[in-house]
């Protein structure tokens, strides 16, 4: 029995995707659920599973190829036996015109990733064997076996010039051109504006150096500081409503929700997967999501329901030590908060000089919704509850 591979039903937003990287070749045996082939849309990695045991008969889709949902891209003849190698087959990976496993490391799949990540090797040192020279997951397991021997003597390593002077072309993924079309669009299509203000980080840090452990053993997570930018975030939009609508056209569209996008880096760039009705989540429930989404982005396990939607987005690049920046607006939404490194800085309290956990909040907002009263209000607000952390608590 022949069963075709289709690519998985795409949603609305998605209009298409591309072949990223295939896993198998034709003529090649698969078991049930085994990857096949990854597939790439503007938001997400899709991971095409073996419906079931048997051979591959025909790859209709090269890598690079654009495919529509449901489309067709191989066959597999469930229950048939990969034909014996020959001798007189020449062995693939000892053409010296293979392409380097150098080449290939761009386009990694999660799989693959989560490999390389277990055991801290680098794509560099794999030679990959799949199509176009792809590093599969096959190849890396086949080298921690072979790492896992005892190594013969090794030839004297040839000198390389390390003055010499090289470049490499690769193509843009499918992710980075998304990202990098809706900056343009932003920067263009909106009346973008920011506004700052600094906040004394130390109430904060003070509250989780005292109930830590405790909220650690209560709640199995740890207590970070997104939950209170999630929290305060949330309570300033419910007063500042504007700044979580949004425009359609001549239309203004005011949510009655809070769906807060909260920006990930992953080693495919950066995504803004949802925490949905923040208002009804606990901090516990806030710190569990924001972490299963984090995992999920480094893995390349989010779902497209993940990633559609949001009504305002927080974006920390304090953890990779940013002391101040610009954010630009996720659109369609109207507003976008940076939030950045805390840094001790003299500051003047009651008239005299104290050290104290200093951060700055940035702001950035599409001045056509938002006008400048309401967003220094609201970022007023946020600081105001952030400086005390107890009016989360107490609504006020």
């Amino acid at each position: 029995m022949i069963i075709e591979i289709k690519v998985p039903v795409l949603p609305e937003s998605v209009a298409d995707a591309a072949i990223a990287t295939w896993h198998v070749s034709v003529g090649q045996a698969v078991s049930r659920d085994d990857n096949l082939v990854d597939i790439e849309t503007d938001k997400v990695v899709l991971e095409v599973p073996a419906p079931d045991d048997g051979v591959i008969i025909e790859i209709r889709e090269d890598e690079g190829a654009t495919v529509l949902g449901e489309h067709v891209i191989a066959l597999l003849e469930v229950g048939a036996v990969a034909a014996p190698a020959t001798d007189a087959a020449p062995v693939a990976a000892s053409d010296s015109s293979a392409p380097a496993s150098d080449e290939s490391s761009d386009a990694l799949s999660p799989s693959v990733r989560r490999l390389l990540s277990e055991h801290n090797l680098s794509a560099d040192k794999i030679k990959g064997t799949g199509v176009g020279g792809r590093l599969t997951k096959e190849d890396v397991e086949a080298f921690i076996k072979t790492a896992a021997k005892p190594a013969p003597a090794a030839a004297p390593a040839p000198v390389v010039d390390l003055g010499a002077r090289s470049q490499k072309r690769v193509p843009m993924s499918r992710l980075r051109k998304t990202i990098a079309n809706r900056l343009l669009q932003a920067t263009n299509e909106t009346a973008m504006l920011t506004t700052f203000n600094e906040i004394n980080m130390k109430p904060i840090m003070d509250l989780r150096k005292q109930y830590k452990d405790a909220f650690e053993k209560r709640h199995d997570t740890r207590l970070g500081f997104m939950s209170f930018y999630v929290k305060a975030v949330t309570e300033a939009l419910k007063r500042f409503p504007e700044v979580n609508a949004s425009i359609d056209g001549t239309d203004i569209i005011y949510h009655n929700f809070f769906d807060v996008s909260i920006a990930v880096s992953t080693p495919r760039g950066l995504v803004t997967p949802i925490l949905r009705d923040t208002d009804q989540m606990s901090m516990a429930d806030i710190e569990k999501k924001i972490r299963e989404l984090a995992i999920k982005g480094r893995d390349g396990k989010l779902t497209v329901d993940e990633m559609v939607g949001g009504n305002f987005t927080i974006t920390n690049g304090g953890v990779f030590g940013s002391l101040l920046s610009t954010p630009i607006i996720n659109l369609p939404q109207s507003a976008i908060l940076g939030m950045h490194k805390i840094q001790d800085r003299p500051m003047a309290v009651d008239g005299k000089v104290e050290i104290l956990p200093m951060m700055y909040l940035a702001l950035s907002y599409d001045h056509r919704i938002v006008d400048g009263k309401e967003s220094v209000g609201f970022l007023v607000t946020i600081k105001e509850l952030l400086e005390d952390p107890t009016r989360l608590l107490l609504d006020v």
